[in-house]
């Protein structure tokens, strides 16, 4: 019984192992070629984190917030208040 036991607990962990996706290197964050292009899939822009504020004025879209994407297109945010591309 204690064989079976053992045996069915070492087939459970290697199945497991087997199947759980393992993430070796994380994707790069996509840097777009302009503001147009980046509003396509995110609307209103992308934030480098959920507490940074406007300060270009009234916007229509709430921003993506990823800080790696922001840093990929860091250069997009002309007033420099931590979001690239906000509209």
């Amino acid at each position: 019984m204690k064989k079976l036991l053992h045996a069915t607990i070492a087939g459970i962990a290697l199945f497991t192992m087997s199947v759980t996706p393992t993430s070796s290197v994380d994707a790069a964050a996509k840097k777009f070629k302009n503001c147009t292009e980046l509003n396509k899939t995110y609307k209103g822009g992308v934030a480098k984190n959920k507490t940074v504020k406007n300060v270009g004025g009234k916007t229509k879209y709430k921003p993506h917030v990823d800080a790696a994407l922001y840093q990929a297109n860091i250069t997009k945010d002309r007033d420099k208040d931590g979001i690239a591309c906000e509209r």
